[in-house]
């Protein structure tokens, strides 16, 4: 069993940026941060193999957000940059051990996941 605790989150300006981090009890090699908005399904929003060796982002984020990870702290995290109103949502930290580096990626089942922390970007 792996405990995720997510950090970071608050309210922003449109523009502004925020840095997300998730602290994992356990090592995973594949670790990823998904949202959730009011009435919306939850999203990928990027993931990370191991030693940064592989990372995914989905669209809307590309070029803004960037995922980084500690594996010494087994801590994953989000820098999220140029923020916008549709980026607010609960974010989730998630983890899973993965056999090959291409099965670490936004639409994989993780299997362990933490309890969110609130994004909120205001126009």
């Amino acid at each position: 069993q792996v405990q995720l605790v997510e950090s970071g989150g608050g309210s922003v300006q449109a523009g502004g940026s925020l840095r997300l981090s998730c602290v994992a009890s356990g090592y995973r090699n594949c670790m990823g941060w998904f949202r959730q908005a009011p009435g919306k399904e939850r999203e990928g929003v990027a993931v990370i193999y191991t030693g940064g060796s592989i990372t995914a982002y989905a669209d809307a984020v590309k070029g803004r957000f960037a995922i980084s990870r500690d594996n010494a702290e087994n801590t994953v995290y989000l820098q999220m940059n140029s923020l916008k109103p549709d980026d607010t949502a609960m974010y989730y930290c998630a983890c899973k051990g993965v056999l090959y580096g291409t099965r670490c990626s936004l639409s994989a089942d993780f299997d362990y996941w933490g309890q969110g922390t609130q994004v909120t970007v205001s126009s």
